[in-house]
């Protein structure tokens, strides 16, 4: 019953947009869903890129949410949401893509753990293998990462926010963006493990569905994202 409803809304929202470029004017609503923890990115634009599109669609009410990965793409592609922002990690055929803004991803422990102030030199993909880790628990660059690197997941989070609460318990490594956990780095209670070597790098992406097309308001929006970054302004078509 649920997502019955949910289609519902979104099937209607679609009709709005239709009559809305009808008429030739961006009005309505625009429901834009991102990754958590991204607004203290230094690389992420994505403010610019709302501040542009106000500029030029001022009657557009803007919806903006935060959610996991997973729940961004099946709302992408479902019509929930028009415009997604996530970490790229896999393609779909049913959705374009536009490159964005990165980040780096850093391994962590927290006061109380064996590795907080220890000699970290010697730390390497294997040694951290005997330690407990947390890791999220939906297909992303972190469980890509987990698989690869064969860490032992014994917790797990659906969020950035879960992953610095097991990271804070002292109890287990995690992963988490650097410029989220600098405040707990500089709060004396995290500290990244040997941050040259035991570290990943993701990109973000902007994503719509391929059909129906965008409406007007939410090309415009994937434009002003591309712009407000500097990237390409061709999409990243997937097969």
């Amino acid at each position: 019953m649920y997502e019955e409803t949910l289609r519902l809304l979104a099937s209607v929202r679609g009709f709005r947009d239709s009559i809305d470029d009808i008429h030739a004017r961006m009005g309505g609503q625009l429901a834009v869903a991102i990754f958590d923890k991204t607004a203290s990115n230094p690389a992420a634009r994505v403010g610019d890129a709302i501040a542009a599109f106000n500029q030029l669609a001022p009657d557009v009410h803007l919806q903006l949410h935060v959610g996991s990965i997973n729940e961004i793409e099946r709302g992408v592609m479902d019509g929930t949401f028009q415009i997604g922002i996530i970490p790229e990690h896999r393609s779909s055929h049913s959705l374009l893509y536009h490159r964005l803004f990165d980040e780096h991803m850093l391994l962590y422990c927290g006061a109380g753990h064996p590795l907080f102030d220890a000699d970290h030199a010697a730390m390497d993909w294997e040694t951290v293998r005997g330690y407990a880790f947390a890791g999220l628990g939906y297909h992303s660059p972190n469980m890509e990462l987990t698989h690869q690197a064969r860490l032992s997941r014994a917790a797990t989070g659906f969020d950035q926010e879960s992953i610095a609460t097991l990271i804070l318990s002292g109890r287990y490594l995690g992963f988490l963006p650097e410029h989220y956990a600098s405040a707990f780095e500089s709060q004396g209670r995290m500290q990244a493990v040997r941050p040259s070597q035991l570290h990943y790098h993701c990109d973000f992406v902007s994503l719509v569905r391929k059909s129906p097309q965008p409406s007007r308001a939410a090309a415009a929006f994937a434009r002003c994202l591309v712009e407000a970054h500097g990237a390409s302004p061709l999409a990243k078509e997937r097969s």
